[in-house]
């Protein structure tokens, strides 16, 4: 491991918002692990999308797939590359998506509330 790895964690691959829509509707079928806090998630989320907040990561590891594609989300990108620092660190296949919601929603891709 590097210097600069072992310093900030490994490195992690981005993907669109663009990029994930199109799995979801024909590819592998990735979970969306949205790291935001509750009432950010109530508000707007995507469809499907499995809440644990960034500060909770930690306690819900056991729950998350290893033999699945996670695609990490947040309202702007900062902490879904946190998060996905943390799970590539622990062995997963993870995915952090650039611009976050704000994307999303930009791009006029579907949203849930509640």
């Amino acid at each position: 491991m590097s210097f600069l790895s072992r310093l900030f964690g490994p490195s992690v691959p981005k993907i669109t918002s663009t990029e994930l829509n199109e799995k979801m509707k024909f590819g592998k079928h990735p979970l969306v692990l949205d790291v935001r806090q509750p009432e950010e998630f109530r508000q707007m989320h995507i469809k499907g999308a499995k809440l644990v907040p960034l500060t909770e990561i930690y306690k819900h590891l056991g729950e998350l797939p290893k033999g699945r594609e996670i695609v990490c989300v947040c309202a702007t990108g900062s902490r879904s590359r946190s998060a996905a620092k943390i799970l590539a660190k622990e062995g997963f296949t993870v995915f952090d998506m650039q611009g976050g919601m704000a994307a999303w929603k930009h791009a006029k891709f579907p949203v849930q509330k509640g």
